[in-house]
């Protein structure tokens, strides 16, 4: 059989869904408009604007620099979206094809809440945006770019009203730069990703047991002796900041305290509860130093810092994480008891709390707002801190309901390798928090989704945040009644060919990884590799470490197949529809049982056609489980798809035992720390060969 050819074949579920989402600008609907976030109000026109050599955009009313760079970065993009020539230099004078006015000027200092709504009008001669102050400005221009399309004339954007509004004023990505360093084009890349998308908070979280990654001139130990010397200088923090504000984006630090510290105390011990020595942490987990809560040295050195940080920070808000504090020194500790029991604190949690308020206290008196992870909530803590949730709506709603405002992260831990789908139903007004008052709601400021960095580094970080960030930036933007899973799917599969342009690397990433995982190979093991890859996906949720073989560290390589896979496989999902059409068609579609078949044929020759290429990679070999639990799974499948077009049907029995042996060859998977996303619908399969009732008439 010709595998090239038939790979070229097995991609067309993916292309199938890539074009649903291309073609949907003919729709008269605004869920069928290709952009993402979508719009709050849409009103489709007639006819199209013509994108060509000529665009042209000015800036009218109010005028600064951050608007001029605005729009290079604009035409900038369309030319790498296009393809088009233009020349800034003729750019002068002539037909003006955006105009982009602006009312006023915004805070200097970007703060919580500003106006960023916009509205976009589009005819064939013409589009104008029109926003209050630049913020909306630079929403409207991404909105713009989202809109320019391929048509049969060439490049254009159809006409239409737009008026648009976020829903929350917080739309956050968390970064780990501690646990694995992040260099400074990565986090850029990212910013220019959150810009695309309207996201406008980055919460760079810079200290863990793993590292402490910003420089202090105070305290120069702290990047010296904690981050083995991956730190990031002042001047590029600055950097940083700048170039968020650039892009409409609020810049939050986190310094951890009093857990999560480690990388503190290998420069100054003196701060920790234990007697040390201390060094970086390597492995994962909550580990047993914290900060010594009963000394006023600690105050007086986290008074300096903070001091330092805050003018390097410019941004309101200043993270201090008091999260996952085990106790374990302070139990130990015969000063500390004795400090708790002459001021009647009862327990490690009230201490924490008696910490977390001290450090509350310096950061307000910095006219900074402390923010906090969960566990700083606690009875008396001042109404000032912002409460940043892990644990869920109910604890978010709890808190606004006792007066605090907060900000939902549980559902949107990027690095759990959820699909799009499951964080796109996370809402930080659902459950609970949908009878709060109308007050208690405005509490609620929005959301963040987090990329913890255990499993992370520069090569894979864009592949685990991109396109299902795109997801919830949707979720955080949009009106709670946008819901449509097709259409999102469609449109963030559109965007993350956008986000390619931009630079980041979230799909090309991986065929640089199996190359170094092969070696050297034909066209046909790499297929083979290639197909494998884009079939399988990580284990989910915190299943990873606990089926290592061996305790992974930070110098662990992220050189496997399982660092390789995308979260969600495009391929999968596609093949997925393709069964539910099939069922769906009492089993009669013979056109899509041809593309069901098609794909499972490639999926069955997987572990033969990679077996040379495993004898000569030892990467490649420890993915063998993997391989050939995905053949054999499908070729179960297979005969499933057989038996139900010719009629032969599975007994009861036989049928239980074909669904056992996908079960166990999905444990076999796991073996290589990998899961078989396609296996449900496998289980689908066979389970209509097995039932008369589903594969008779269509529906």
């Amino acid at each position: 059989m010709n595998w090239v050819g038939t790979a070229a074949r097995r991609i067309l579920p993916e292309l199938f869904v890539l074009a649903a989402g291309a073609c949907m600008l003919n729709a008269q609907s605004n869920a069928s408009l290709n952009i993402m976030p979508l719009p709050a109000k849409v009103a489709l026109g007639d006819g199209s604007l013509k994108i060509d050599a000529s665009f042209r955009i000015a800036f009218t009313g109010y005028r600064e620099a951050r608007l001029d760079r605005a729009g290079v970065r604009l035409e900038r993009q369309i030319q790498r979206q296009t393809g088009i020539v233009m020349l800034r230099a003729s750019k002068s004078a002539g037909v003006v094809t955006l105009e982009a006015n602006t009312e006023h000027e915004s805070k200097a200092i970007q703060e919580l809440g500003e106006d960023e709504s916009y509205s976009l009008d589009v005819t064939p001669t013409g589009a104008k945006l029109h926003a209050g102050n630049p913020l909306g400005t630079l929403r409207g221009l991404q909105t713009f770019l989202q809109l320019i399309a391929i048509t049969p004339e060439g490049f254009s954007v159809p006409a239409l009203h737009i008026e648009d509004r976020p829903r929350f004023p917080w739309r956050g990505l968390m970064i780990d730069s501690g646990r694995h360093f992040i260099p400074l084009d990565v986090v850029k890349r990212n910013l220019d990703g959150m810009e695309a998308v309207k996201m406008n908070v980055f919460h760079w979280h810079l200290s863990e047991n793993q590292g402490f990654r910003a420089e202090s001139r105070k305290f120069p130990k702290l990047h010296e002796q904690g981050s083995d010397g991956l730190f990031y200088t002042q001047e590029e923090i600055r950097d940083v900041v700048e170039y968020a504000r650039d892009r409409g984006i609020r810049v939050v630090p986190e310094f951890d305290m009093p857990g999560h510290s480690t990388a503190w105390f290998a420069g100054y011990p003196e701060l920790a509860s234990g007697s040390g020595p201390y060094v970086i942490e390597r492995q994962w987990g909550v580990f047993d130093p914290a900060m010594d809560p009963t000394d006023e040295k600690t105050y007086k050195f986290l008074n300096e810092f903070i001091t330092e940080m805050a003018r390097l920070f410019t941004d309101q808000f200043f993270h201090i994480g008091g999260d996952e504090v085990n106790g374990k020194e302070w139990d130990a500790n015969p000063k500390i008891q004795a400090f708790m029991k002459s001021h009647r604190i009862k327990n490690n949690a009230e201490l924490q709390a008696y910490f977390s308020g001290r450090v509350q206290d310096l950061v307000t008196k910095h006219k900074k707002t402390p923010i906090g992870w969960d566990e700083v909530l606690v009875p008396g803590v001042p109404k000032t801190i912002v409460i940043q949730s892990w644990r869920g709506v109910d604890s978010l709603a709890a808190a606004a309901k006792d007066g605090y405002r907060g900000i939902l992260s549980n559902g949107y831990y990027l690095d759990l390798g959820w699909s799009a789908v499951r964080h796109y139903a996370m809402d930080p007004l659902g459950g609970p928090a949908a009878a709060l008052s109308p007050e208690q709601k405005r509490l609620i400021l929005g959301g963040e989704s987090c990329i913890w960095s255990e499993y992370v580094n520069a090569e894979n970080i864009d592949s685990r945040i991109w396109p299902r960030n795109a997801a919830i930036a949707e979720r955080l933007w949009s009106s709670e009644g946008t819901n449509d899973v097709a259409s999102m799917y469609a449109r963030m599969e559109t965007e993350a060919t956008r986000l390619e342009w931009l630079g980041l690397t979230h799909r090309s990433f991986q065929r640089a990884t199996l190359q170094r995982m092969a070696g050297s190979w034909t066209p046909a093991e790499f297929d083979a590799l290639r197909a494998l890859a884009q079939s399988l996906e990580h284990e989910k949720d915190y299943s990873r470490e606990a089926s290592a073989v061996s305790p992974p560290t930070s110098l662990t390589p992220l050189n496997r197949l399982v660092d390789a896979v995308y979260p969600e496989s495009v391929v999968s999902r596609s093949f997925s529809l393709l069964v539910d059409q099939f069922v769906a068609s009492g089993c009669k579609d013979a056109a899509v049982a041809a593309q069901i078949r098609l794909e499972l044929e490639v999926w069955a020759s997987i572990e033969d056609r990679l077996q040379p290429l495993a004898e000569r990679s030892h990467l490649v070999k420890e993915a063998a489980p993997a391989s050939a639990a995905l053949s054999q799974a499908a070729k179960i499948a297979m005969d499933a798809l057989d038996g139900i077009q010719k009629g032969a049907l599975l007994a009861a029995d036989q049928g239980k035992i074909r669904l056992d042996s996908l079960n166990a060859l999905e444990q076999q998977a796991h073996k290589s720390q990998l899961t078989i996303p396609e296996l449900p619908a496998f289980q689908k399969l066979v389970e209509a060969a097995s039932n008369s009732s589903v594969c008779t008439a269509p529906k």
